[in-house]
């Protein structure tokens, strides 16, 4: 069990950055970064019926100014809400636990937050309840620069860092929706494993760190 890991804010994170939440006892997630276009602040993966799909919640364009990810706006000049919420249910409406589930996830897609960190930390508790976790969660009060010490995990979370290179981390397959159409596509969002494997996805994300 690690003592504390400092992770990025995620939009339905990935499997691999729940990984160490689940295998940690408290967790620290950076809220004074500048926000990045092409993280996972703000997008996702889920597989679809044509393959991987990326869902990106649009935010308020601020033009060439720095804007912390605290301080970041969600924009609702296009109707994302509606388009996330139906690609979800056309995703995982056939998966084992998508209807245990979906009620939890609903409210996130009809309610307008302000704030990107306000609606992704949401998100985030209702995945950690879903899990039944109790971990200390904390929001920094300030920047934290990257560091190379072990509590760190802010570069290995990206969509461009390659799980597989983390030598603590192991990628476990588990039967997908479309499984019967596609090869096993790693590092999904958490919630394509959740609605896969309902309460067995605790035990999986247990097994995914290498100690």
């Amino acid at each position: 069990m690690f003592q504390n890991k400092i992770i990025p804010l995620t939009y339905l994170g990935p499997i691999h950055v729940f990984a160490y939440v689940v295998n940690s006892s408290k967790i620290t997630i950076e809220q004074y970064a500048n926000y990045q276009r092409k993280t996972y602040s703000n997008r996702c993966s889920i597989t679809g019926a044509n393959g991987p799909l990326s869902l990106a919640v649009p935010v308020v364009n601020v033009k060439n100014e720095k804007v912390s990810l605290k301080d970041t706006q969600i924009s609702y000049d296009t109707d994302w809400q509606k388009q996330h919420w139906r690609s979800i249910v056309s995703a995982y409406n056939s998966s084992p636990f998508f209807e245990y589930y979906a009620d939890d996830f609903a409210p996130f897609y009809e309610k307008e937050f302000k704030y990107l960190v306000d609606f992704n930390m949401g998100l985030f508790q209702v995945i950690l309840e879903e899990l039944e976790l109790e971990i200390d969660i904390q929001l920094t009060d300030e920047y934290i620069r990257p560091d190379v010490l072990n509590d760190d995990i802010r570069r290995l979370i990206h969509p461009k860092a390659k799980p597989e290179e983390d030598k603590l981390y192991k990628q476990l397959e588990y039967r997908q929706v479309f499984s019967d159409k596609y090869p096993f596509i790693p590092n999904l969002s958490v919630i394509d494993l959740l609605f896969s494997k309902g309460p067995e996805t605790y035990d999986i994300l247990k097994d995914s760190i290498l100690f």
